[in-house]
């Protein structure tokens, strides 16, 4: 037997918000019955612009129900904005944590929002699916789904991502290629336990420096750019100056001082030094390849 959580019970046993909206704002419509999770959710904005009413109607277990009760209660009287920075470890976190092997109830949920939001946006009805090619062919989930999952949660091995998502979770035959993408999405090879980063150490040497460098851009920055088609290359280490330079998507991208600063900069600050600060190579050939490892 699962060993839930008072909030789960609580939440499957006297579920917010059941039902369906008439004329609602968004419809988003994930899973199947066939896979043995579906849920169907609905809201209504107000003048304000803000979520006044959602609703679901889940077919599912006890953690399916209570995930989707819990993104209709966060969900209200956000905005639409506001409502899509809700993840599913914001679901799953809200109930006081999940069996892992139930994971995939909350990330179901963050999809059905979704898939609502996009309803709203440009009136399709068609239930929403990420693009790519289909990697398990027993619950139809894309390499674009599994890689999207490993990023978000940070999971380091096929059997976190059938958790997450299902996928590798019928005849197996697809955990190979759930590994490789999980090293793509991840940027290095890895092992079966996560490798984290250390934090900021003390008086650091210029070869620890540069190790510790290497390792918070291979882990921290590059599965994200590498979600959205970028990447980035370290190219050299000058004194507390770190300079980049960007590949792919990131090199063509508007927002890239805003990445190297927010982003690139700001996760070296926290797992290397303060006294770190990045700049981007000058002259850069901009080609989108991989970049070196």
């Amino acid at each position: 037997m699962w060993d839930y959580t008072e909030k789960v019970k609580d939440h499957f046993f006297n579920p917010r918000n059941v039902g369906e909206i008439e004329n609602p704002d968004g419809v988003g419509e994930v899973g199947s019955l066939a896979c043995g999770d579906a849920l169907k959710l609905t809201f209504k904005l107000g003048k304000d612009g803000k979520i006044v009413d959602a609703k679901f109607k889940t077919f599912g277990c006890a953690s399916a129900i209570a995930s989707s009760s819990v993104l209709t209660e966060l969900i209200k009287g956000k905005t639409i904005d506001e409502a899509m920075n809700v993840t599913n470890k914001d679901i799953a976190e809200y109930l006081g944590g999940l069996p892992d092997q139930k994971m995939h109830c909350s990330v179901m949920g963050r999809e059905a929002l979704e898939a609502a939001v996009d309803n709203y946006k440009t009136g399709s009805t068609e239930k929403r699916k990420l693009q790519g090619k289909v990697v398990c062919n027993c619950f139809g989930v894309t390499e674009n789904e599994i890689a999207k999952v490993v990023m978000e949660n940070n999971l380091h091995s096929a059997e976190e991502v059938t958790n997450y998502c299902k996928a590798g979770g019928g005849c197996g035959g697809c955990k190979g290629e759930i590994q490789k993408i999980i090293e793509r999405v991840q940027g290095d090879k890895i092992t079966d336990a996560p490798v984290s980063v250390p934090k900021k150490a003390g008086r650091l040497t210029n070869i620890k420096k540069m190790q510790l460098v290497q390792q918070t851009i291979n882990e921290q920055v590059r599965p994200a750019l590498r979600a959205h088609g970028g990447n980035i290359e370290l190219v050299d280490i000058v004194g507390n100056k770190v300079i980049v330079a960007f590949r792919g998507m990131c090199a063509q991208c508007k927002l890239a001082e805003f990445t190297m600063r927010d982003v690139v900069e700001a996760k070296l600050k926290e797992f290397v030094s303060d006294e770190l600060y990045v700049e981007e190579e000058t002259g850069s050939a901009n080609e989108p390849g991989e970049g070196r490892e």
